[in-house]
C-alpha cells in the first residue's frame, strides 16, 4: 500500500494521529523526527565525551549547558521577532544549514583528536544562538499547516518529536560509540539535518498577510505586554519555567546516575534515555487523543505534580528497572505539561504574535533549563545526584500545589 494512503487511514483508526492527515504537517513532523534522532545521538555522545575529557565532572556538563543557556537569553526574543516578521521557510532553511555545519565541525574536531572542553562550550553557545531563531519559527509554522481544531493534536504530536526520538537516538548512540566512535555520532547528526532541509523545500506554506513595519523592540514589548495582561499565561510560564529550571536535564542527570549510582554501560544508559522517549510518546499520544479539551490548565498542573513524584522516585532508586519505570512516567508527565502549556500559549494570543510568544517558550526550554543545569551540576558534584534530584522534585511539586491552590483562572483555562 502506498505510504500516503497509510497516513490517510491511520488518523481515522487512531484519533491521536489526526493532524498527520494534513500533508504539510506530516512532512514537517517526519523530517523533524529524523533530525531529532540525530540530535539525541549527539547529545549522548557529547555528554560522555565531556565526562571523558574532565574525568567524570558533572560540573563540566553544567558549564556546557550554561553556555547554551546564555545564548538563548541573548538571542531568543530576537528570534521570535524574526519568526513573526520574515519568511519562516527561508529562516528554517538557514538555521538548519548552520546547525548541520556546527555538527560537522564537532565531528571533525573529535576525529582529528584536537577537541577540548572549551571548544565544546563554544559550539554549544553557537548552537544555542542558531536555535534561538529556529525554534520560534518552527513553533509559529505549525498553526499555518493545520486547521484550528487540529492545533492541540498537532502540538502534542510535535512535542513527541524531540523527546520521543530519545527512544531511538540514545540507543543508536550507545551502539554507534562502539562502532564508529564519538565523531561518527556527530557526523550522523549532521546528515540528519538534511531531512528538515528537504522538507522545507517541499511543504506548501499559506501566504501570510503583509507584516506591519514597526521598530524591532517595540514589537517585542507588545508581545510581552499581551502575555503579562493575560489572566493565565504568566502562571503558565512561571509553572513551566519552575519545572524546567529545577529539574536537571537528562543530559546532565542520566550520565551521572548511570556512572555513579547504577554503574551501567553506555549501551544500558542509552536505554535509560529511551525510557524517557517511551514515556514522552505515551504522554503525547494520550494528550493528542483527548482532542481540544476545555480545561487545559488542569492537564498542565497535573502534569507538573506527577512529574515531581516521578523525579522523586528516580532520585531514590538504585536498581535499573525502577529507574526505567520512573523515567517513563517522567517523560509522559512532562509531555502532558508541555503540550498543554504550548497550546495555551498559541491560543491565547493573536496569530501575528505567535512567533514572539513561542520565543518565550524557546527561552524556557532552551535557556532556562540549561541555566538550571549549571547549579544542578554543581549540586550533583557537591551532594550527589540522588539528593539533588530529590530536592528538585520537592521544590517543583510544592510550587505546582501553590498554583493549584491560588489560581482559579489557570484551573479553568
Amino acid at each position: 500500500m502506498h505510504i500516503s494512503l497509510w497516513y490517510e487511514i491511520i488518523p481515522q483508526a487512531a484519533p491521536a494521529m489526526k493532524a498527520l492527515q494534513y500533508r504539510d504537517f506530516r512532512l514537517l513532523w517526519t523530517g523533524l523526527f529524523l533530525s531529532a534522532v540525530g540530535t539525541w545521538m549527539q547529545i549522548v555522545a557529547q555528554a560522555l565525551l565531556v565526562l571523558r575529557l574532565t574525568n567524570g565532572s558533572a560540573f563540566a556538563l553544567g558549564v556546557v549547558s550554561l553556555a547554551q543557556a546564555i545564548a538563548f537569553f541573548v538571542f531568543a526574543l530576537a528570534g521570535g521577532a524574526f519568526a513573526d516578521k520574515y519568511d519562516k521557510r527561508r529562516l528554517l532553511l538557514t538555521t538548519q544549514t548552520l546547525l548541520m555545519l556546527l555538527a560537522l565541525g564537532m565531528g571533525c574536531l573529535t576525529l582529528l583528536g584536537v577537541v577540548r572542553l572549551w571548544m565544546i562550550v563554544a559550539i554549544a553557545f553557537c548552537s544555542g544562538a542558531v536555535l534561538s531563531f529556529d525554534q520560534p519559527a518552527r513553533g509559529a509554522l505549525i498553526p499555518l499547516l493545520v486547521p484550528p481544531e487540529a492545533l492541540m493534536n498537532a502540538i502534542s504530536l510535535q512535542s513527541i518529536v524531540f523527546s520521543g526520538a530519545a527512544m531511538l537516538g540514545p540507543v543508536l548512540a550507545g551502539l554507534a560509540l562502539s562502532w564508529i566512535g564519538y565523531a561518527g555520532n556527530f557526523f550522523l547528526n549532521a546528515v540528519s539535518y538534511l531531512a528538515v532541509i528537504l522538507t522545507m523545500l517541499y511543504i506548501r506554506i499559506p501566504r501570510e498577510s503583509e507584516k506591519p513595519r514597526a521598530p524591532f523592540w517595540s514589537t517585542v514589548r507588545t508581545a510581552l505586554g499581551a502575555v503579562r495582561r493575560d489572566s493565565v499565561l504568566p502562571r503558565v510560564f512561571s509553572g513551566y519555567g519552575a519545572m524546567l529550571f529545577l529539574g536537571p536535564s537528562p543530559a546532565v542527570m542520566l550520565p551521572t546516575f548511570a556512572v555513579k549510582i547504577l554503574r551501567i554501560t553506555p549501551t544500558q544508559m542509552g536505554f535509560l534515555f529511551a525510557c524517557l522517549g517511551v514515556g514522552t510518546i505515551a504522554g503525547g499520544l494520550l494528550i493528542a487523543s483527548l482532542g481540544d479539551i476545555r480545561r487545559k490548565g488542569v492537564v498542565f498542573l497535573t502534569g507538573i505534580i506527577v512529574w515531581s513524584c516521578a523525579l522523586a522516585v528516580f532520585a531514590v532508586s538504585e536498581v535499573m528497572w525502577l529507574s526505567m519505570a520512573a523515567l517513563v512516567l517522567l517523560g509522559a508527565s512532562q509531555n502532558a505539561a508541555g503540550s498543554s502549556a504550548i497550546t495555551l500559549m498559541q491560543t491565547r494570543v493573536p496569530p501575528e504574535m505567535r512567533g514572539r510568544v513561542m520565543s518565550l517558550n524557546t527561552l524556557l526550554m532552551m535557556g532556562v533549563r540549561p541555566l538550571g543545569d549549571f547549579p544542578a551540576g554543581a549540586l550533583i558534584a557537591g551532594i550527589g545526584g540522588p539528593l539533588t534530584a530529590g530536592f528538585s522534585a520537592a521544590l517543583t511539586g510544592l510550587y505546582a500545589l501553590g498554583l493549584v491552590a491560588t489560581n482559579r483562572n489557570l484551573r479553568e483555562a
